[in-house]
């Protein structure tokens, strides 16, 4: 019933996030189906409905984590940076208007 989380902090900065898999494939089916519903209904964002990941976790898949890591910060790691702002350029990423 729980998934567990954790961030990683590399000198006072947010550097990537750490989560645990749901393991509970009726509830993973319950929430995958609310999630493909909502990309029915237009949300573009939500995921489709994963049968080959569900079925996976039935026959007794381990459990799974997933980490984060930008890009962007490790440049910033890199080059001693304290702003996103100084390894990404923000203009290009404004919507055009």
């Amino acid at each position: 019933h729980f998934v567990e989380r954790f961030e990683t902090f590399i000198l006072g900065g947010e550097f990537c996030n750490s989560y645990s898999e749901l393991n509970d494939p009726l509830l993973q089916r319950r929430l995958l189906v609310e999630q493909a519903q909502k990309r029915a209904d237009g949300d573009e964002e939500a995921s489709p409905l994963d049968e080959e990941f569900i079925e996976s976790i039935c026959q007794g898949m381990p459990p799974a984590s997933g980490l984060g890591i930008g890009v962007d910060r490790l440049v910033m790691l890199f080059t001693r940076v304290h702003s996103i702002r100084d390894v990404l350029y923000f203009p290009l990423m404004r919507p055009g208007e």
